[in-house]
C-alpha cells in the first residue's frame, strides 16, 4: 500500500491521526478554540511531518538503530525551528495564538510515530505522501473541531460573524471542557454512521490484529480493551479444548484398560 493516492486516503480516512488513531490529543484539544488556529496548527504539523518523513526515509540506511530515536528528534526539531521562525516572521498573530504548542510539535507522537513505523522502513516518495496524508488528516480534523467550537461557542467562523444577532453563544465550547465535549460528539457521530473510528469496533474485528509484539504504530490504543477481551476469549476456548482432549484421552485409556481386562478374563 505505497501508492501516493492510497497513502493520502489512508491518512485522511482509514488511519486519521485524530479521529481514528487518537494521537496528538494535546494540541487537538488545546488550540482548536477557533477554526483558524486549528488550520494553522494542522498545516504547521503537516509541513514538519512531510519534511521529516522525507529526510528520515532518505537516511534510513545510514542512521544506526541504536541512535535512531535521538536522530529522529534532532531532524524533527530542526524543521520545527524553521517553521516556528517563519510563522513568527510572517504570521505573527497566529504564532502568538498557538504559543508554546508550536515548539511542542517536536514531541508530537504523530510525527515520531510515522518516522518510526513508516518513513524508516520505506522509500522517500511513499514516505512523502504518507506525510501528506497524515498531515492532511490532522489538519482536517483540527479544522473541523475548531469550526464547531468557534461556530457554536462564539457565533463566528474564521473570525467572521455568521450566527444571527439573536443567537446566544455556548461559551463553554471555547473553554477547555468544550474541547472534550466536541471531540466526544464527533466521535459519537462517527460511530453512528459507521465511519472509521478509534471506538468503532465490530464484534471481534481489531484494528491491529492484537499482535502487540509486531505493532508498527498503525493501531489505536483505544482498541487494547478489545484486544484483551479477544485474548481472554481465545484462552478460554483453548482451555475448553484442552479439557475436552484430556477427557477424551482418559476415556480412551479407560476403554483400553477394560478391553485388556476382558481379554485376560477370557
Amino acid at each position: 500500500m505505497n501508492k501516493p493516492l492510497e497513502r493520502i486516503v489512508n491518512g485522511l480516512v482509514k488511519e486519521n491521526p485524530t479521529f481514528v488513531l487518537m494521537l496528538g490529543m494535546c494540541p487537538t484539544l488545546a488550540v482548536t478554540t477557533s477554526a483558524i488556529n486549528g488550520l494553522g496548527m494542522g498545516i504547521s504539523t503537516m509541513v514538519v511531518l512531510i519534511m521529516s518523513n522525507m529526510l528520515i526515509s532518505a537516511l534510513r540506511k545510514v542512521i544506526p538503530d541504536g541512535v535512531r530515536m535521538p536522530a529522529y528528534i534532532v531532524i524533527v526539531a530542526s524543521f520545527v525551528t524553521i517553521v516556528e521562525m517563519l510563522m513568527h516572521a510572517y504570521v505573527t498573530s497566529l504564532y502568538e495564538s498557538l504559543g508554546v504548542y508550536i515548539p511542542l510539535i517536536v514531541v508530537n507522537c504523530i510525527i515520531l510515530g510515522r518516522a518510526e513505523s513508516y518513513a524508516s522502513k520505506n522509500p522517500v516518495i511513499p514516505s512523502i505522501f504518507d506525510g501528506i496524508g497524515m498531515g492532511l488528516g490532522f489538519t482536517v480534523a483540527l479544522t473541523i473541531i475548531g469550526m464547531v467550537r468557534e461556530l457554536f461557542g462564539a457565533g463566528t467562523l474564521f473570525g467572521f460573524t455568521v450566527m444571527p444577532s439573536i443567537y446566544t453563544p455556548i461559551s463553554i465550547l471555547v473553554l477547555a471542557p468544550g474541547a472534550f465535549l466536541v471531540l466526544a460528539i464527533l466521535t459519537a457521530l462517527q460511530n453512528k454512521f459507521k465511519a472509521p473510528s478509534a471506538t468503532n469496533i465490530k464484534g471481534d474485528d481489531i484494528a491491529c490484529g492484537g499482535n502487540c509484539a509486531g505493532c508498527t504504530g498503525h493501531a489505536c490504543s483505544a482498541n487494547h480493551m478489545a484486544i484483551a477481551e479477544q485474548k481472554a476469549k481465545e484462552a478460554l476456548e483453548m482451555q475448553e479444548k484442552l479439557k475436552a482432549e484430556k477427557a477424551a484421552k482418559a476415556a480412551a485409556a479407560k476403554k483400553a484398560a477394560e478391553e485388556k481386562k476382558g481379554g485376560e478374563v477370557k
